[in-house]
């Protein structure tokens, strides 16, 4: 069920919502937090499927908000638009309903439930003229009561999350830079305003290789590790925290292979004295385990998906303090 909500307010779409849970039997209290994505146009059905996917394992209610920028700020609903932008800049409480402007609402909407929304509902705004510079306004009225909220940008984020007024709602914050213009300049930018709240999806694209390769170390004989070895793609985020986690952990300097064609990592390999340990992946969704004197083992390793790494993320929602040890000293290491 899709419902276009044209030129309304916070408060009609909080009451279309109450409506329809009436309507199903069921309430917004089986959700178990709020999802807010800042995205545009161009990602915003990318960015809907993946959370519908994340949310039949976390019940959710997704709030997109998409600023309508094509409108003509000199004109409001009623062509009056600079009185609505003055009038919504003259107040900073958040309890005040800046879509009562003089000049109309400012804001369309659409609410999806049922089969199009996952397990939860879906609710994109659509700000345009001044409103588009209070979204936390916007969110406020809509979230759903004693869960938390977790911000999410799939693309572009903003350089410091925990400033910007989506995400300093936000009790986890998460980012894609591999998916932004520059992954590495934004990488930077992130980590030169990290909280402890905020997590970067192309650190959790690692979580299967750290836990194989920590396993394979856990195993006999113990012996220190003289040299590292790590091969992919270039210009790979991911990669690059692989090598800073790496470097970090084990101590010693991180050698890169350049594959051409690869779209991850592909192999990982680890030298002590009685030989090499490796995690190599020739094929997308196969590995191959080597350990000194015994036989390699073949291993399911498909690359993971980003509907796997943001499920990940609402599942743990706390701090990941592993990552932040990487992106604060392993990253500084591998630079220099």
């Amino acid at each position: 069920m899709i419902i276009d909500m044209p030129n309304t307010r916070t408060r009609e779409i909080a009451h279309k919502i109450e409506q329809l849970h009436e309507e199903r039997g069921e309430s917004a209290t089986g959700r178990v937090l709020t999802l807010l994505i800042a995205t545009d146009d161009s990602d915003l059905e990318h960015a809907l499927a993946i959370a519908n996917a994340a949310s039949r394992e976390h019940p959710c209610r997704v709030i997109a908000i998409v600023p309508d920028k094509t409108a003509n700020s000199t004109n409001g609903a009623n062509g009056n638009g600079d009185d609505d932008v003055k009038a919504m800049e003259k107040t900073d409480n958040p309890a005040v309903d800046l879509t009562d402007g003089p000049a109309g609402s400012n804001l369309n909407a659409q609410v999806r439930f049922g089969a199009d929304a996952g397990a939860g509902e879906i609710i994109i705004l659509r700000p345009r003229n001044g409103l588009i510079n209070h979204p936390d306004t916007l969110v406020i009225p809509l979230l759903v009561p004693d869960v938390p909220v977790v911000a999410w940008w799939p693309t572009t984020a903003p350089s410091n999350p925990s400033k910007d007024l989506m995400g300093a709602m936000a009790r986890s914050r998460l980012t894609d830079a591999m998916h932004s213009n520059n992954p590495e300049a934004t990488i930077e930018r992130l980590r030169r305003n990290w909280t402890p709240e905020d997590v970067d999806l192309s650190w959790t694209r690692l979580t299967v290789w750290r836990a194989m390769l920590a396993s394979m170390l856990d195993q006999p004989p113990h012996l220190p590790i003289t040299a590292v070895k790590v091969s992919g793609p270039k210009e790979f985020l991911p990669m690059d925290l692989l090598c800073a986690w790496l470097r970090l952990k084990l101590g010693v300097p991180v050698d890169v292979e350049y594959v051409d064609d690869a779209e991850a990592v592909t192999g990982v390999y680890l030298t002590r004295a009685d030989g090499v340990v490796s995690l190599e992946r020739p094929y997308e969704d196969q590995a191959l385990i080597s350990m000194p004197g015994q036989t390699p083992q073949p291993i399911s390793v498909p690359v993971r998906t980003i509907e796997d790494c943001l499920t990940e993320e609402l599942r743990r929602i706390d701090p990941d303090e592993i990552y932040a040890e990487v992106i604060n000293e392993g990253w500084d290491l591998i630079r220099h």
